[in-house]
């Protein structure tokens, strides 16, 4: 299939495209933290919806902090596990909107892989248009042939940030809320202090929608005109790895190229500093 121009596909688009054979559908559904309840869409999916486990599956588990990027190695076995092709057309959604979809979009481009988009609104919009769905299962899946090579401009580590928080050419910009970034209320992890990495700036990642569906572009560029000054390098951070990737996902919307995703973000540098 032609690679779209954008990283995000409406569920009008999908839809129409929902036989092909070179497409394959994630659903990256995953719980919240905390206290945060299961979706009661949680035992549904889109047709033909394969299981992307990014906790247990799609991350170093052996890392002491979640969500951590994997081998290459591992990505690539497991990606082809999941029958993904070097010519494949990758649509990755959740149950919340965009959520978690965005880290499996960030994750294959950064294993050199660009024929990957998010559904738009993900699976709220798709029940909204009353397009078919079926109950989560499981089906049996020919291995793929897919091979990629992690690109590390994509993702930035602990050592990575310790330099360039005194960096003025770079700027750091926080997912969580206003009140978990100021510190006002405990993080969900528990034993994990509150606050923020120095020098970052807070852009709460519910704030680039408008329901279900990321803003336009011109109301994004907007928003990040107001935090971005003469920084030429962009880093998104948030709990732990996964909202920050909904920044980077409305940073590229609307052609924002020279930024990376914190892995860790505060979870691990809360832990690994005083």
């Amino acid at each position: 299939m032609k690679l779209l121009r954008s990283p995000l596909i409406s569920a009008e688009h999908l839809y129409k495209i929902i036989d092909n054979e070179e497409l394959i559908i994630f659903d990256a559904s995953i719980a919240g933290i905390g206290s945060e309840k299961p979706s009661s869409i949680a035992t549904i999916q889109l047709p033909k919806a394969r299981y992307f486990d990014i906790r247990n599956v799609f991350s170093n588990t052996q890392d002491p902090f979640p969500n951590a990027v994997p081998s290459q190695e591992h990505f690539n076995h497991e990606a082809q596990k999941l029958g993904v092709n070097n010519d494949s057309f990758i649509v990755a959604y959740d149950d919340k909107g965009i959520y978690s979809s965005a880290r499996v979009w960030w994750l294959f481009k950064a294993f050199g892989f660009n024929n990957v988009v998010v559904l738009d609104g993900g699976l709220p919009e798709w029940l909204s248009k009353n397009y078919p769905t079926e109950n989560k299962q499981q089906r049996p899946i020919n291995k793929g042939n897919f091979i990629g090579h992690f690109e590390t401009k994509y993702f930035k580590f602990f050592n990575h940030i310790k330099k360039d928080i005194i960096n003025n050419d770079y700027l750091i910009l926080d997912a969580r809320s206003h009140d978990r970034f100021h510190g006002l209320i405990k993080e969900p992890r528990e034993g994990l202090r509150s606050g923020h990495i120095p020098n970052s700036k807070n852009l709460p990642y519910t704030s680039l929608f408008n329901g279900n569906l990321l803003k336009s572009k011109s109301e994004l560029q907007q928003i990040f005109d107001t935090l971005i000054t003469n920084q030429s390098q962009i880093i998104f951070s948030c709990g732990s790895g996964i909202t920050a990737c909904i920044l980077a996902l409305a940073a590229t919307l609307i052609g924002i190229e020279n930024s990376a995703v914190y892995d860790g973000s505060w979870t691990e540098y809360g832990s690994l500093t005083t």
